[in-house]
């Protein structure tokens, strides 16, 4: 089970953009220290600050969401935190990994369509290797062991396997993976832009 203190916190710049996330206790230490402040959202178009100070007033009288007890004070867990001095923009690019493959496909094989655990996942090279292909976004599909043996290094059009999505190269967002565990707060959505499934992933 997931600690408190590793949930996950939206961290915004100085323009309030959405940079990236960061744990609970790190927000929590940037609060303590004055180089970040806590994003309250009261509406749709409504809201406020709190420094380190205003949070634990405001934590005094609102108790009915989660809290984190110390030994002499209690503290909301923020959601989302703006920082005071950081102005960088947000990178659009994600990083190639076999789990950001997994992430991006949704678990999901891309011949049989069938949603698996990781353990029971494979990559495999839309055209092989030794064929010309390249480990690229664009030529890395996620499937399982059974289409993957199948397939071999065989060319789609060889194995009559055509990977049900073309894929391609996600752009970065800070939600990447945290829906899968449920962890992505509602109230991040103000600061999100929405956009296609497909192109809306990062890490």
């Amino acid at each position: 089970m997931t600690s408190v203190l590793e949930y996950p916190v939206l961290v915004l710049n100085r323009f309030w953009q959405p940079v990236h996330t960061c744990s609970v206790r790190r927000s929590l230490h940037l609060l303590c220290i004055g180089h970040a402040q806590v994003v309250q959202v009261e509406g749709d178009e409504c809201y406020n600050t709190h420094d380190l100070t205003s949070w634990i007033r405001y934590s005094g009288v609102n108790t009915e969401a989660k809290m984190i007890h110390g030994a002499r004070i209690s503290l909301l867990v923020p959601k989302i935190v703006v920082l005071s001095m950081y102005d960088r923009l947000p990178r659009l690019e994600v990083r190639f990994s076999r789990r950001n493959v997994f992430l991006r496909d949704k678990f999901t094989c891309q011949y049989c369509a069938k949603v698996l655990p990781e353990t029971q996942l494979n990559l495999d090279h839309v055209t092989p290797r030794d064929k010309g292909g390249r480990t690229t976004w664009e030529n890395i599909v996620t499937s399982c062991f059974r289409c993957n043996t199948r397939k071999a290094n065989k060319l789609p059009i060889e194995a009559g396997m055509h990977p049900r999505s073309k894929p391609f190269a996600p752009r970065w967002r800070p939600l990447f993976g945290l829906h899968e565990n449920g962890l992505a707060d509602e109230s991040w959505k103000h600061f999100l832009q929405t956009e296609k499934s497909e192109e809306r992933l990062s890490a």
